[in-house]
Order: C-alpha cells, then sequence, then structure tokens
C-alpha cells in the first residue's frame, strides 16, 4: 500500500473531479512517439490480441515502423506550445474551473486533468487530489461516445491505481454523453458558425474514430452512440438523408474495422465529382492527430487527388463556450447529492472530540 498524505482532524474533505483524455507524446520526435504507443499499444483494452502473438508484433515490427512516421506526422500540426491536444485540454480545464467556480462555489470542488497514456497520468493526479483531501472522485473520460478500448480503459487505470490505497476516496464516472443536449447543441453551433462564415457544402462527413469491427459483435456499444450522435447532429442541423454521411477513421492492421471507412467515402466523393465536402469529427473535443493531420491534410489529399474540387475540415469543440458550458453542466449532474454538509462549527467539534481521544493532529 502506498503511504497516506498526512491528515488532521476538522480538514474539510473536498470534491475532486478529474477530466481524462488519450495521451499525446512529449515531442513530436521518434524516441517520444515510441515510448507513447509503446504504452498505447499494450493496453490490452486497446489491442484484444493474445500478448503472447502481440508482444514481437508490437516490439519488432510496429514500435520499429511506426515511430519515425508518426513522429513527422506530429510535427506537422504541433503547435508552439506543445502537442494540440494537451494544450486544448489545458485551456478547457482552465474554462471549466472558472465556470463550475461561479456555479458551484457552494462545493469544495478541485479540479484537474490526467493523461491515459503518458504525462500527467492518471494514478499521479489521483494521488494529488487525495494529498488535497479529496475523499470523493469524479472521473470525467473526455470521450463522447464509450468504447471499452477508451472510457473502460481510463475507468480501469483509475481503479487500478486504487488498488494501492489504504484510505479510498469514493469514486464516480462519466460513462458518455453522445447523446447530452448540450453537447449536440455546441456540435451544431460549431457549424453552423462555420457555414455562416464560409456557406454550405454539398456533404457533410461526420468521421468519428475507428474501432475493429470484432469489437461491436462482441457487445462494444461505440458504434450504435456514434450513430446516434450523428442522427442528433443532423436532425439539429435540418440535413436529410442526402446531406451527411457517417464514416470511421484511423483504421490499423489488416482486420476490418467499422465501415464505412472515412477514407474510402472521401476517394468515392470525390471521383463522384462532388463539389464540396466539410469534414466534421463528432467523436473528439479536442483537436489532435487524428483530426488536424489525419483529416485535415490527408483526408483533403484523398478528396482533392480523386477528383473533388473544395475540401473544409470544421475544427473541434475545443475551448468554445458552448462546449465548455455542456460539460460544467455534465460535471454538475455526476456530481448530485455530493453536496458539503458538514460545516466549519461541526468540523471543529470533530476535531476536539478526536484530540481528546488522543489523535495527534
Amino acid at each position: 500500500m502506498n503511504p497516506e498524505p498526512p491528515y488532521s482532524h476538522g480538514t474539510r474533505p473536498r470534491i475532486g473531479v478529474l477530466l481524462i483524455n488519450l495521451g499525446t507524446p512529449e515531442a513530436p520526435t521518434p524516441a517520444a512517439v515510441r515510448t507513447y504507443l509503446r504504452e498505447f499499444l499494450s493496453d490490452p483494452r486497446v489491442i484484444e490480441i493474445p500478448r503472447l502473438l502481440w508482444w514481437p508484433i508490437l516490439h519488432l515490427f510496429v514500435l520499429t515502423t511506426r515511430s519515425g512516421a508518426s513522429a513527422r506526422r506530429y510535427a506537422q500540426i504541433w503547435m508552439s506550445e506543445g502537442s494540440p491536444l494537451r494544450v486544448h485540454t489545458e485551456r478547457q480545464l482552465v474554462l471549466l474551473r472558472a465556470h463550475l467556480g461561479e456555479r458551484a462555489a457552494h462545493l469544495p470542488l478541485v479540479v484537474d486533468y490526467a493523461m491515459r497514456y503518458g504525462a500527467p497520468s492518471i494514478p499521479e493526479k489521483l494521488r494529488e487530489l487525495k494529498a488535497q483531501h479529496c475523499n470523493r472522485i469524479l472521473l470525467v473520460p473526455l470521450y463522447p461516445q464509450y468504447s471499452a478500448s477508451t472510457t473502460a480503459s481510463a475507468v480501469d487505470a483509475a481503479f487500478q491505481s486504487l488498488q494501492s490505497m489504504r484510505n479510498q476516496p469514493a469514486v464516480r464516472t462519466v460513462r458518455s454523453f453522445h447523446d447530452h443536449s448540450g453537447y449536440i447543441a455546441a456540435l451544431a453551433q460549431s457549424v453552423r458558425d462555420y457555414w455562416a462564415r464560409n456557406r454550405r457544402p454539398d456533404v457533410l462527413l461526420m468521421s468519428f474514430h475507428g474501432v475493429p469491427r470484432a469489437t461491436l459483435d462482441r457487445g462494444d456499444p461505440y458504434h450504435c452512440e456514434c450513430r446516434v450522435t450523428g442522427r442528433l447532429l443532423a436532425e439539429a442541423l435540418g440535413l436529410n438523408a442526402e446531406q451527411y454521411r457517417v464514416t470511421f477513421q484511423s483504421r490499423f492492421g489488416a482486420a476490418e474495422w467499422l465501415k464505412p471507412y472515412t477514407a474510402g467515402a472521401l476517394e468515392e466523393l470525390g471521383k463522384s465529382r462532388t463539389g464540396r465536402v466539410d469534414v466534421v469529427c463528432p467523436g473528439f473535443v479536442s483537436d489532435c492527430l487524428e483530426t488536424l493531420e489525419e483529416v485535415a491534410i490527408e483526408g483533403k489529399s484523398v478528396f482533392l487527388n480523386s477528383g473533388g474540387r473544395d475540401f473544409h475540415y470544421i475544427p473541434c469543440l475545443n475551448e468554445r463556450a458552448d462546449w465548455v458550458r455542456a460539460l460544467a453542466e455534465i460535471v454538475a449532474a455526476n456530481l448530485m447529492g455530493w453536496t458539503d454538509t458538514a460545516a466549519h462549527e461541526t468540523l471543529e467539534m470533530s476535531r476536539l472530540r478526536a484530540l481528546q481521544l488522543g489523535a495527534k493532529a
């Protein structure tokens, strides 16, 4: 067991809110990307292949061939402040703290973020929250649609960390928010705002991160939740079935993944001489490698080289005020019942009783 942080009787307990995102390399270099990919692709929630079969493939082929190529891709989208995913997550954190401070000032909240892979890690941040006297912690994976390879993996990491704690906090988790009204409204308004500046396209492509088809067959709800998000967004925008498509990107390996594939749809639309295609990525709340490079750069190239005329990428929600409000609503709803009922006088009486019974602090 890890040692417990110092404690004094009468200390006011606090509530931790931990945003969790996927993670990112520390730098756009082969060495940093290799370290990140090793951790990411070693997760059995991500690669559901027996370790004895997968380990040689990972270390002898994947890490040796993909690290350099991935580093070059990261270099194309790296920001002056660092990785886009980390930059946007940190900015969202600052805005969420301010928003929750306004609407939940009565709650003793500590709001922070962690990455499932890389730094800051989930175990590190849970230890910090405990050290700040958080005896209740809400985990908020920033994945709108639930998947075992994302949401469940983040929750796994948190509960594995709890196993080393003698005095565990109470824990709640946000499962998904794929159909949350505020999230859908923010998505729809982001598209409307983009179209107000750039006019409407012939087709709107909604590209979600892909997962192996086998996960759907085994009961993972991710595909269904993506379809629900796509339908709700289309309804909010007033689109008919001919005006939008739901597709899946980021295929890896030879196995069949969720279809239709984004790259294949862009190639088909290009060959049919579609005038303009816009792509939005409703499975990501922050721009990252998969949106800025895979869609905005690679996807554009596929479409234009196939005969398409005009390609637009609509940015993720990032720091939009309506998205931060929606996130605050999601957090507040999941904190229901965790009100701070211990008044200062009650805490002081508790401290005095403990001292009378021999407590040292």
